[in-house]
């Protein structure tokens, strides 16, 4: 065996799982799952020693990741990605519509992550990861960690509900100018606030609706559930539709606009936007930014 790479940990507010905090700081182990697996095959060392899934880091400890000649290496997924902002600690990058955030596929932003955005300089660098999803079909915003306190720090400010999503959608037939939609996804409370910024004639839909949408919660397909139980389904989705109603070959009407919260380690407000995709213009060309994000 050799030693392939190395991690100092930085100290920590409070201890976490070895499994926990090792995600990400390696490139060959991007998962929770192979970490697990490189503990059990000895292959991580702590301090100079062997350890287990149940070990915490508090701060100061040296991780050694070891490569045995069966140790494979990830293939690098050469997508080029458009980078909104990026710092030591995190980076905001725009998604494109139809492709996976993270999961079992090769082709997921995850994947394509390591390639783009500049590796931190922290001694906590870990592998940049996502920390909140997107839907496939969805085009948008996406907040990426860099170092493993920025990524703990992130998950939690999502939690706490201190970062403000907006997003913007097109949908179908008659809604009013403004209102809650509030029903519950999965058994569980979820609300989502809606303006109707401007409303056109459609022959095939009756009347298509450029809405600004303002999830307080984060469920999945919340807006797309919510939308479809206001009877007012967004345009070009498959999955939550009214019969007769589907436009396909287009992708779905659904943009992640805006991303807004308190930097967690410079305190700076940071407020991120991405214009319409130019399916949505096509629409609605006349659209200012001011009406946009007022």
């Amino acid at each position: 065996m050799k030693i392939i790479d190395i991690h100092i940990t930085p100290k920590q507010h409070k201890p976490v799982r070895l499994q926990e905090y090792a995600v990400g700081i390696f490139k060959i182990l991007p998962t929770k799952s192979a970490i697990k697996k490189a503990i059990k095959k000895k292959l991580i060392f702590v301090d100079g020693k062997t350890t287990s899934t149940a070990q915490f880091i508090k701060g100061g400890e040296i991780i050694e990741l070891f490569q045995t000649k069966e140790s494979s290496v990830l293939k690098k997924l050469n997508l080029k990605l458009k980078i909104l902002f990026e710092d030591d600690y995190l980076a905001i990058i725009y998604k494109p519509g139809g492709i996976l955030v993270s999961g079992n596929s090769f082709a997921t932003i995850d994947n394509a992550l390591p390639q783009n955005v500049k590796k931190s300089p922290k001694p906590d660098a870990v592998r940049p990861r996502p920390v909140h999803r997107l839907d496939y079909p969805t085009s948008g915003l996406l907040l990426v960690g860099k170092t493993s306190s920025s990524i703990i720090a992130l998950n939690a400010m999502f939690e706490n509900k201190e970062v403000t999503k907006i997003y913007h959608a097109i949908t179908i037939g008659e809604m009013v100018p403004e209102g809650e939609i509030n029903s519950k996804i999965d058994t569980k409370i979820a609300m989502t606030k809606f303006n109707v910024l401007k409303t056109v004639f459609s022959k095939r839909f009756g009347c298509l609706n450029l809405v600004k949408l303002m999830p307080k919660n984060g469920r999945k397909h919340q807006l797309r559930k919510h939308l479809l139980a206001n009877k007012s389904p967004i345009l070009g989705d498959k999955e939550y539709f009214i019969d007769a109603l589907i436009l396909k070959g287009k992708g779905l009407y659904l943009h992640a606009s805006m991303l807004e919260f308190t930097h967690p380690f410079t305190n700076k407000k940071i407020v991120v936007s991405k214009e319409l995709p130019k399916k949505f213009r096509k629409i609605f060309p006349e659209v200012s930014v001011h009406q946009l994000f007022s």
